[in-house]
């Protein structure tokens, strides 16, 4: 068996030694979308983006490869991959993104559709950023039995992936993925940064905030022990001065009635013959 053949000598290339070009409109949308995609399924473990990968979908065929923009598999765990053979992963994309021109028109529109239709592609969306032929800019298919059908868009050009339960929308030259459930823009990973920042402030405020309110809980709070414990004071002295009256008091009436007594003593002699 010739050696160059056989699986295990097969040398898949990760690159293929030609220059990459890509307008600044295109780059963006292809972060855009990987970022945004991997943050919103970092909490499932088995759905995996890439972009701008090599994808081998026939075992001991290097000819036998494609490298879409951006993709999604599910049932395969999140670590980093140099390639994607299918054959290994047991799994081959359910969603495939192209971020189009009109130097790519036809291999987008025409073989690499084919292929992933056959690859068993679910979801397939084109975006033309630049508008330079695709009318709309947003287009998508949808897998139904063996063939893609293009999807209907909304009125405002929107498309549903059921796939990712997002809702893909251009705007100007940037294509937006929308939460279907909330309605929420997902952010890519600048914007994502900027909320958490924009967050750790509002927290760091509210720390700030509730930091003066103790502090001025505890001052009202000690306020309040030193007024009780004046309070406390005064009704010590008050009962000290009733306590002291009621001896005055008790001691006048002793008095009183000891003169009273003397009284009657006296007014007894004075009868007497």
């Amino acid at each position: 068996m010739d050696t160059a053949l056989q699986p295990g000598r097969i040398e898949y290339p990760e690159r293929d030694g030609k220059p990459v070009g890509e307008t600044d409109f295109h780059i963006a949308v292809i972060f855009y979308l990987r970022q945004a995609l991997a943050l919103h399924l970092r909490d499932q473990p088995n759905m995996y983006v890439a972009a701008n990968m090599f994808l081998y979908y026939e075992e001991g065929n290097p000819q036998a490869v494609v490298c879409p923009d951006v993709f999604v598999v599910r049932g395969v765990p999140k670590r980093k991959r140099r390639t994607f053979k299918t054959w290994e992963e047991g799994a081959g994309p359910c969603v495939v993104i192209e971020v189009t021109s009109l130097s790519s028109r036809i291999e987008d529109l025409g073989n690499k559709r084919a292929l992933y239709e056959m690859l068993g592609v679910r979801e397939y969306f084109l975006y033309d950023p630049m508008g330079e032929y695709l009318r709309p800019a947003l287009r998508g298919f949808r897998r139904v039995g063996e063939q893609f059908r293009e999807l209907k868009p909304a009125a405002n050009g929107a498309l549903r992936s059921l796939e990712l339960a997002l809702i893909l929308r251009a705007e100007g030259d940037s294509l937006r993925l929308i939460d279907s459930v909330t309605g929420e823009k997902l952010p890519g990973l600048d914007e994502a940064v900027d909320l958490a920042r924009a967050a750790q402030r509002r927290a760091e405020a509210e720390a700030k905030r509730a930091e003066t309110e103790a502090k001025r809980a505890e001052t009202e709070a000690k306020r309040a022990e030193t007024e009780a414990k004046r309070a406390e004071t005064e009704a010590k002295r008050a009962e000290d001065e009733i306590k002291r009256a009621e001896a005055e008091a008790k001691r006048a009436d002793r008095a009183e009635r000891e003169l009273a007594k003397l009284r009657a003593q006296l007014q007894g002699r004075g009868k007497r013959p």
